[in-house]
């Protein structure tokens, strides 16, 4: 993980600049960690040297968007 030697802890939030996007750490996939989108999602593999925790804003905007979408399914 860049900017920290560690895995991070199932349900942290971080950052993969690959993807452009905030995702919650789920688990390990041999050489690759298995994001899902904040909110829930199909996961991704994210390479674990470009993987960084996220920033307060990025965390905040990544769960507005997330409760916007639910706010969309439910207004249906």
């Amino acid at each position: 993980m860049a900017n920290a030697s560690a895995t991070p802890a199932p349900g942290a939030l971080v950052y993969d600049p690959v993807a452009e996007r905030v995702g919650t750490y789920q688990a390990e996939a041999g050489p690759y960690l298995l994001l899902r989108p904040v909110g829930g999602g199909r996961e991704w593999e994210a390479d674990p040297a470009r993987v960084r925790p996220a920033t307060q804003e990025e965390r905040v905007s990544a769960e507005v968007r997330a409760a916007n979408r639910r706010a969309e399914r439910y207004a249906r």
